[in-house]
Formats: structure tokens, sequence, C-alpha cells
């Protein structure tokens, strides 16, 4: 059976896991945080890397249980400064990069803070793991630098196509974590998820705007374009996707998606969710909200048979009953009002 959220997971495959010294940058994020609670609940030793910030917050590394900050190493710190990055790598065998600026939107008012943070920090990452001799990189890229689909499901194949200086950003840090290899042999690899959702993440993303709207009783939904779709993974499949990569036998030296194999249109999952959650909703469509023409992404529908054949790796919660179930449990998060009063609902950040 699939786990319930909580990545308890059981497989095999994850028992190489033990042992083993991990660096995770962006550890204090939604899918780093998630990653760092698994890794040690798999007997991983984790060094994880927070944004170093004056108010000392660890972000969601703040709400792991006792038992699993017991046994962290949190150090505060960015990926922009080299020699931070050599010190905290050394001793570590495997790097997990995660640390990036994503907004998308963000990235049409402040894109050199992208190639900063997103090629410069990756640059950074990959020659402190080639001089610390690290075992394995992987580094995080994302389905925005496929652009639009030319055709479906994307493969790893596809053209890239980047569509704002946040894709084109990654596009760099991909790019040079390849020729790390090419040209040092550092072993890399590049995972590529798809819209990962989930507890813990921002209502910078549609689906958390959705259910939190929903949930504080709004009948009038404010969203962007309502007719691209996407490739919805719950948080618990990309995280096996990151753990797998990580010890796998195959795979150095790759580019690898991770996704739920099923598209949904931004209006439809806004209708099934509000469905799930039994509300009545009217959907609005907030200018604000939407990208400029040529910049938006109109399609994205992930080819998973690669990370099949290298990692052993698929879905949990594939297809749309998948999404379905993975909506359920990520409701049941975000309704929790203690949860819901961290967010700014309705309230639209870029």
């Amino acid at each position: 059976m699939p786990n319930r959220i909580g990545l308890n997971f059981v497989e095999p495959m994850l028992d190489r896991l033990r042992g083993k010294k991990f660096l995770v940058t962006g550890a204090d994020g939604f899918i780093g945080s998630h990653l760092t609670e698994a890794l040690i609940g798999h007997g991983a030793k984790v060094r994880a890397i927070a944004f170093y910030n004056s108010f000392n917050s660890r972000g969601w590394l703040d709400e792991a249980a006792v038992d699993v900050q017991e046994k962290l190493e949190i150090i505060a710190g960015d990926i922009r400064d080299p020699h931070f990055m050599r010190d905290v790598t050394n001793g570590c065998e495997i790097v997990l990069h995660l640390a990036a600026l994503i907004s998308i939107p963000f990235s049409y008012q402040s894109p050199g803070a992208f190639i900063d943070t997103n090629v410069v920090g990756t640059l950074n990452v990959l020659q402190a793991a080639r001089e610390c001799g690290v075992s394995r990189v992987v580094c995080t890229s994302t389905s925005e630098v496929y652009g639009t689909a030319r055709y479906v499901p994307i493969d790893e194949e596809h053209p890239l196509s980047a569509q704002s200086p946040y894709a084109a950003s990654k596009i760099g840090a991909d790019q040079l974590t390849l020729s790390f290899q090419r040209a040092f042999e550092t072993p890399v690899m590049v995972l590529r998820p798809f819209n990962t959702f989930g507890p813990r993440q921002s209502t910078r993303a549609v689906i958390p705007t959705i259910i939190t709207q929903i949930a504080s009783g709004a009948q009038e939904i404010k969203l962007g374009s309502l007719h691209p779709t996407r490739d919805f993974s719950i948080i618990s499949d990309t995280v096996r996707g990151f753990m797998y990569a990580a010890v796998a036998e195959h795979g150095i030296g790759e580019v690898i998606n991770t996704g739920s194999g099923f598209e949904i249109s931004i209006g439809d999952t806004a209708a099934l969710i509000a469905e799930i959650m039994g509300a009545r909703v009217n959907v609005v469509r907030s200018s604000e909200r939407v990208r400029p023409q040529t910049s938006e992404v109109e399609r994205l529908f992930a080819s998973v048979a690669k990370a099949e054949k290298l990692l052993g790796w698929k879905p949990d919660y594939g297809g749309r009953d998948g999404f379905r179930r993975g909506l359920e449990d990520t409701i049941a998060w975000f309704r929790d009002p203690v949860r819901l009063r961290r967010y700014k609902i309705g309230h639209y950040d870029v």
C-alpha cells in the first residue's frame, strides 16, 4: 500500500540510505524538509543547510519532530558563498541540492537574483563536491525548463525552452551540472520533478492557493489562467525520487523526470478540489496572477519511463486516482486551523 504522506516507506532500495552522510541544501523548504525527515527516518546522517536569516528560523525544519531534530545537523548559510559550501560539504558522501529561488513571478522582477542563486549557487555546490570528493551529487531541476510541450508525454529528450527568467536560470544550472560530469567526471545526476504539491507548500503554488481559499470560507476563488495543464506529483513521490536517485546503481550523468504520468487543467483541478471539500465556488480570473502571454507554459505531462528504467522508481500516486488521493491528504493537512493561520489567504505574493 502507498504511504499516506508520512513518508515512512518500506522499500528494499531505501535500506541503502542507512548510515550514509548526506548534505541537503534547501532543507528548510517545502520539498527539502520532507526529504530531510525521510532520510533521517531511514537511518541516514544528514547535514541540513537552512538559509541564514536574523530570525534564527530554520523554516519547516522547526516543525519537525523532536527526535528528528535531535538527529539533524542544521547549519545556517548561503549557497552563494563558495567558501561556506566547501566547508559544509567536507565529510559528506552524497549531496542533494535543492536550494533555489523558485517563484516565476518574482523572476520577472529580479532576474539577477535568480542567476546568482540558481546558477552561481549551483556552481559553488558543484565545485565543493568536486573538491571534497563526494560520491554523488543530485541537482534539482524543474519541468518549467521544457516550456510548453511540443509533444507528450514529455521525455528527457524534449527540447528546452525557457519561457521565464526562472526557467532560464534552471536550464543554466542543469547544463552546468552535466558539464561537471563531462569535464571533470564529477558523479552528478539531474532530477527533474514535475509540479510537486502537498503539505507545507507555499500559496505561491496553485493547489495550496485553491485549498486555503476554500478552507477559509471563500466562495469566490481567485486564480490565474485556467486552461494550462500540469502533471501534479504528490510530495511523497518526489521525495522517493530523490532517495532513489541518491543510491541507485545507474543514472550518473543523466537527466531524469519524476511525475505522475497524468495531466489536468488548472480549472479542472480547482473543480476537483472543491468537490472533495464539499464546496460550491466561483472561480475568478485575476489579472495579477496571469503570466505574460508568451511566458505561460501551456502544457506539461511527464514521461517517467526513464526513472523506472534507471532508478527503479515509479509513482505511488499515479494517474487521476492517485492525484485525488494526494489531494485528499493535502486538504486534510491544510484544514487544520493552526496550520491554516500560517498562510496569508487570498493575498497574492510573487
